[in-house]
């Protein structure tokens, strides 16, 4: 499905037709190197790449990029999660080169979490891009080979596009659209929320089908064991994007 865009390990196995794992490592609240190391050994056999979240939920801990730098140290296929709530676009776009020039080929494009998610709430936030400028800034830079300002590069970074998607959030006709104008965007792969709701997974693609797009973007859906009913409920109340069906939990 099109051509090679950056060589990352992750594309090689999407495009070469096989199925991808792919976890998201849960930073340290540590200047540590070790303490990422710790985290990735675990989850590094059985995954094709690593995401690295960039302050989810608008908590603090170790950058994504900072993260993602350890990881290709130590050997590891990151995907650099970058969202748009706390940089504005001059910062993003050297935060790109910068991850690519230590190695980083996968970059995950994210609006982000609101500030009052998160332990914080008298930040303030940016938001100058989302996650759709966001996407088609990485693939200028990328494919064109120039800053948002039309300067030049001297050398473009090879970057493996992704986004988040939604399929369970209403307004569920919309959804297969939005992933449309993402893929328009730049995106090369998707990776959804977590999915408890498999009969409206196969709508959305369906409908994802029928409009072609799954001709030009690969698509990760999440998956995300459930402790206990509790915590589903939990869950469904208190992560931003996360729909559990009801029977979900009465089956628990």
């Amino acid at each position: 499905m099109g051509i090679m865009r950056s060589g990352s390990h992750l594309e090689e196995v999407l495009r070469g037709g096989r199925f991808a794992v792919t976890a998201e490592l849960n930073p340290p609240d540590s200047a540590d190197p070790e303490s990422v190391y710790q985290r990735a050994r675990v989850i590094a056999p059985v995954c094709d790449a690593i995401n690295a979240t960039d302050a989810s939920g608008a908590h603090v801990h170790m950058s994504s990029v900072g993260v993602c730098a350890l990881l290709t140290r130590a050997g590891f296929d990151p995907v650099m999660q970058v969202s748009c709530r706390d940089r504005n676009r001059i910062a993003i776009q050297g935060d790109l080169l910068g991850a690519a020039a230590m190695g980083v080929r996968n970059v995950l494009c994210l609006t982000g979490d609101g500030v009052q998610a998160g332990d914080q709430p008298q930040a303030k936030p940016v938001f100058d891009l989302d996650s759709m400028t966001l996407l088609r800034t990485a693939s200028i830079l990328r494919d064109k080979g120039e800053f948002l300002s039309g300067r030049k590069l001297e050398v473009p970074p090879r970057l493996f596009l992704g986004a988040a998607e939604n399929p369970f959030a209403p307004p569920y006709d919309f959804r297969p659209h939005r992933l449309k104008k993402k893929v328009d965007a730049g995106a090369d792969f998707i990776q959804t929320q977590y999915c408890y709701d498999v009969p409206r997974l196969r709508e959305f693609m369906a409908k994802v089908r029928e409009l072609g797009v799954d001709q030009k973007v690969f698509i990760l859906v999440g998956v995300g064991p459930l402790r206990t009913a509790k915590a589903a409920e939990w869950m469904r109340a208190n992560v931003p994007g996360v729909s559990i069906p009801d029977r979900i939990i009465d089956r628990m």
